[in-house]
C-alpha cells in the first residue's frame, strides 16, 4: 500500500511539474497576436468614458517581466494609465459602467478595490479596468486576450501534465539508480519555475503572462540540463563497462607432460 501511494505521489509531481511548464508554453502561443495599445488610443476610449475629463497624468509602461521584454504583440506587451483627480466617488464606477456598456465594452468583471470597487471590461482587443484611489479615479488600458487564449493555455496545461505523469511513471517503474537520478534532477530544476509560476497565478491570475519567468530560468535551466545529461553519459558508461572476467579457478592442463624416458 505504501510503495502504491509512493508510485501515485511521483506520478502527480511530473504531472504538476511539466503541467506548469506546459501552461506557461501555452499561454505564450495563445498570447501571441494581442493588439497593441497606444497613449493615443487610450486617450480617445477614456474621452468616449469621461467626455470633456482631462487626466491629471498618464503612465505608458512597456512589458517587461522577471527581466524579459516581451513583444509588441505579446499579451501584457503595453499598459497605459490614466489618473483623475476629484477624489474618490464610488457612484462614478456605476455612472462609467452604463456609458462602457452603451458603447459596446462587454466581458463585464468585478474587480475588488478600495475604497471603491472597480471594473473590468474588454473591445477591440483592449482591456480596460477602472479601479478608485483616494485621489481619484484611474484608468488602466491593456491589449485583451486574443481568441483562443484559454483554450491554448489549457491544452498547453494538459499536454504538459500527461508528460509529465507518463514520464515519472517510467521511472518509478524502474529501480536502477539513473532513473531515479533523473527524476531528481528534473525536479530540483523545475520545482523553482513551478513554485513561482503558480504563485503569480493564485495573485495575478491569467492576467499577467506567466510565462517569460520560465525565459528568465533558462540561463539557470540549460546548465542544469548540461549537468544533467553529463551526469546520465557518465553513469550510463559506467554500467556498460564490461567486468574483468576473474582467473579461472581451474588450473589449464599442461599439455604433453614429459614421460620416464
Amino acid at each position: 500500500m505504501r510503495h502504491r501511494l509512493r508510485h501515485v505521489a511521483v506520478v502527480l509531481l511530473g504531472a504538476v511539474l511539466l503541467g506548469t511548464v506546459g501552461l506557461a508554453a501555452g499561454s505564450w502561443y495563445g498570447g501571441r497576436g494581442a493588439v497593441p495599445v497606444s497613449l493615443d488610443k487610450a486617450l480617445s476610449a477614456a474621452q468616449e468614458l469621461l467626455p470633456g475629463t482631462e487626466p491629471i497624468g498618464s503612465i505608458t509602461a512597456l512589458g517587461y517581466r522577471y527581466g524579459v521584454a516581451l513583444a509588441p504583440d505579446d499579451l501584457g506587451s503595453s499598459q497605459v494609465e490614466l489618473q483623475y483627480g476629484g477624489g474618490a466617488d464610488c457612484a462614478l464606477s456605476e455612472r462609467l459602467r452604463v456609458a462602457a456598456e452603451t458603447r459596446g465594452w462587454q466581458e463585464f468583471r468585478d474587480v475588488p478595490g478600495s475604497p471603491c470597487d472597480g471594473w473590468r471590461a474588454e473591445r477591440d482587443g483592449m482591456s480596460l479596468t477602472l479601479t478608485h484611489l483616494a485621489y481619484g479615479p484611474r484608468l488602466s488600458m491593456e491589449p485583451a486576450a486574443p481568441r483562443g487564449f484559454l483554450a491554448a493555455t489549457i491544452t498547453g496545461t494538459l499536454l504538459g501534465a500527461a508528460a509529465g505523469a507518463a514520464l515519472f511513471w517510467l521511472l518509478a517503474r524502474r529501480r536502477p539508480r539513473v532513473p531515479r537520478l533523473v527524476g531528481v534532477l528534473v525536479t530540483v530544476a523545475l520545482l523553482p519555475g513551478a513554485a513561482m509560476t503558480w504563485t503569480d497565478l493564485a495573485t495575478d491570475g491569467l492576467a499577467e503572462p506567466v510565462w517569460p519567468l520560465w525565459q528568465s530560468l533558462a540561463p539557470v535551466l540549460v546548465p542544469a540540463s548540461l549537468v544533467l545529461l553529463l551526469v546520465l553519459v557518465i553513469v550510463l558508461a559506467k554500467r556498460q563497462t564490461p567486468a574483468v572476467p576473474a582467473a579461472d579457478a581451474k588450473p589449464a592442463a599442461r599439455a604433453g607432460s614429459p614421460g620416464a624416458g
